[in-house]
Parts: C-alpha cells; structure tokens; sequence
C-alpha cells in the first residue's frame, strides 16, 4: 500500500526502498549513500551533546521526526540509519529495524533484550543449529527456561504457549530449516496475545521474507533476519537484521545492541543497502526456478521424499502455505535413502556447490546433519526429521534447465 508518510509522497515500498531516508544533500549530491567509516561525531554543541546522551540512555524520549547527534559507531552511524530507514518498507506492517554483524547477532540481541532469568521461552523445532546452541548453551545456563514443540503443529503450539509459565518469548522459524515445515504465525501469535505474560512473538524469516511471507501482518511482533541470505544474496558478506512494529521495543533491542557493540559495520551497511532493492527480483526468480525443480524431481526413483511447499502432502501444511504466503520460495530439500546416495549426489554435482548457507544467486546444496545441524542431539535430529539422507537446496537464478540437467547427472550417479 502507499506510504501516506513519506517524505516523497504516497510511494510504495519498491519505491521508498530507493528514497526513504536519504538525503542526498547531506551527501554533497552523491545520487546514492556514500561510506562513513568514522568512528567519532563531532557534536553541533555541548547543548546537543547532552541531548544526545540522554536519548541514547533513555533518559528523555527521541523527538518524533527528528533525529539526536551522532555520537559513537558503537551505537549507530549514518550507513547504519540510512539503512535501517530503507529496509522498513520491505517489511509490511514495520516502524522500526536495527541492523547487526549478524543473523545470530540479531537474535541474540533480541533474546537477551526481552527474556530473564526465571522466563520461559516456548520455540519450534526443528531451528537453525546455531540458534539451538544458543538456546541451550547460553540462554538455559543463564536460567532461562526453554519448551520445544514441533513446528508445523498447530494445537501443540497453541497449548504450550497456554500452558507456559512466566513466558517472555514465542520463537518460531517457518519455513523450517531443512525440513521446510510451516507454522501457523497467526494462531501462534493469537495464543500469545492471549497469554497473561503477553510474550513477545518473535519469527525468523530468512527463507521466505520480506518477499514471500510478512509475520508482522499475521501478529508477529518481531522479525530476525540473516542478513547475510536473500537480502545480501551475493554470498560475500555477513550481516543481521531485526524488523518490529512497535518502534519502543526496537530502542530495546538497539539500546542492548550498543552495549554488546554488534551494530553492522559501515562498509558492510553500504553494501546491503545498495542490494535491497533487487531483493523482490531475485526472490522471485529463485523461486521460480526451485518449483520447477521439486516439481521435476518429484517422484524421482531415487529421491524419497522431495520436501517443498507446493509438494505438501498433509492438509494442515497446505492450509497453512495456501494461507500464509505469496510464493514457495527458493528453498526444498531432498531425502535419499541414507548418508551414502546423499554423499554421492552432492560430489557429483557441477553447477550446484556443495557449501552451507543460502539465499545467494548461485546454488548451494549441503549436508545438514553433519554439517549446519550437527551440533543437536540424536534426539533433537530424530524428533525434527533431519536424517542421514537429507539434502538442503538452495536455488539461484541460473537457467533451471541447466540445474535439472545437473542434478539429474548427479542422480545418475547416486549408487
């Protein structure tokens, strides 16, 4: 929808991602943001420094519409703001963003701004694996309790989070990662508005957002992003960011990012900036060419299971997909009989590289149980489905008829 609020009038997001929040004028000219690599503000007055000081500890609220003096790069700098401004119409229904060093950065900042020590955190399973290890290696020695629920079932979800006590955070990852299970955002949100504690609902959107599916529409209070995936998408940088709608809970956030120094280096914000604007176009592209892979390879006779949203089998996640997203997105992944034909497909392939992460133009295919999820249990792997046959694939924006003939010779040789 347009943006009454712009300053270049009711634009929509494709547009204000090009204009909002930068001037060019205080660019000398420059058509786009230049790199600030200062470490240091000079202060318009002492008058202004005091203020600024006092809006960064909390001790006098920010003036609507106008910003505080600079003061340090640990705290925020122009590339930081410019981007931040920029990245908010990407997310409908966001006020506010913050932008860190990366996607962990972000969610641990945003964990450790809101949860304490005697709290409950309710999540679904499966999650990142790094996000796994902070829960439990950080979070639950630091007295935070935690309660897994499997992704993707809706009920369980909503009585866990009924039936939690001195609950501070809902953390949900949906799609999830590798098994590409839905959850229902809404109803998850809807248990924790419900909820006495009124936990704050948190939900990465790596695999779909901002293109594809927009948490803050369905009752998410807070999005996490790596940064470093689809908005970035050139697989040359690390970066994390966090969305919100309510702008008081974002100088939360950023107030305990000051402290722990993670902001995003200028550089790096520059970079990520001049980057969003194509992030529809790739999106859309990548997704495009996955469907029509998972489609191809569905009922391959030697893939098990391809796991994608449009191949959904049980009614709930196709409810869920039919109702929570846009497009399917870039992401599927295929289950082969064991870690011997996973390990063969994945040496045998010549576009696709064999590397973690994702959301670049080029595409990655790995290993997640022994590779970015072998830090869980047996258990934890068990319980989420992520076997010694899996296979994570992250689709680019080659010719998908190159891919299929990739993957199809990498089939070949699947013994």
């Amino acid at each position: 929808m347009p943006n009454p609020e712009s300053p270049h009038g009711p634009v929509r997001p494709r547009t204000a991602v090009l204009t909002a929040g930068f001037d060019p004028h205080l660019s000398f000219g420059s058509a786009r943001p230049a790199v600030f690599r200062s470490s240091t503000y000079v202060f318009s007055s002492p008058e202004e420094a005091e203020h600024a000081f006092s809006v960064l500890a909390g001790r006098v609220p920010a003036e609507e519409g106008m910003r505080a003096d600079l003061i340090y790069s640990r705290f925020s700098h122009p590339n930081a703001e410019i981007l931040e401004d920029q990245i908010v119409p990407l997310e409908p229904g966001a006020q506010a963003a913050g932008v860190f060093n990366s996607g962990m950065a972000a969610i641990m900042t945003a964990f450790l701004t809101v949860a304490r020590p005697g709290t409950t955190i309710v999540y679904t399973t499966p999650l990142y694996g790094g996000t796994t290890g902070l829960i439990h290696s950080l979070l639950e020695p630091f007295g935070v309790q935690s309660t897994p629920v499997p992704g993707g079932d809706t009920e369980a979800i909503g009585r866990a989070i009924r039936s939690a006590r001195n609950v501070s955070v809902v953390y949900l990852e949906t799609p999830a990662n590798p098994t590409m299970v839905m959850t229902d955002i809404r109803h998850a949100s809807e248990a924790a508005r419900n909820h006495p504690d009124r936990p704050v609902v948190m939900v990465d959107n790596t695999f779909l957002g901002p293109t594809f599916q927009h948490p803050l529409m369905l009752g998410a209070d807070l999005v996490l992003y790596s940064g470093t995936k689809y908005l970035s998408g050139m697989s040359d940088m690390v970066a994390g960011v966090a969305l919100s709608k309510d702008p008081q809970l974002m100088r939360k956030i950023l107030a305990r990012r000051s402290m722990f120094g993670n902001i995003l280096q200028p550089d790096e914000c520059w970079m990520l900036d001049g980057r969003l604007p194509t992030v529809a176009l790739r999106m859309n592209r990548q997704s495009k060419n996955a469907n029509r892979l998972a489609e191809a390879l569905h009922g391959h006779p030697k893939i098990r299971r391809v796991l994608y949203p449009t191949l959904f089998e049980d009614a709930e996640q196709r409810r869920i997909y039919e109702e929570q997203c846009a497009y399917p997105g870039g992401i599927f992944s295929l289950d082969f009989e064991g870690r011997p034909a996973a390990f063969d497909f994945l040496r045998s392939l010549r576009i696709g590289r064999n590397a973690v992460s994702l959301g670049g133009v080029e595409t990655l295919v790995c290993h997640p149980k022994s590779t970015t999820h072998s830090g869980m249990s047996a258990q934890e792997l068990d319980e989420a489905g992520i076997g010694d046959g899996l296979v994570r694939v992250s689709v680019g924006i080659e010719d998908w008829r190159d891919l299929l003939a990739d993957f199809e010779q990498a089939l070949e040789r699947v013994k």
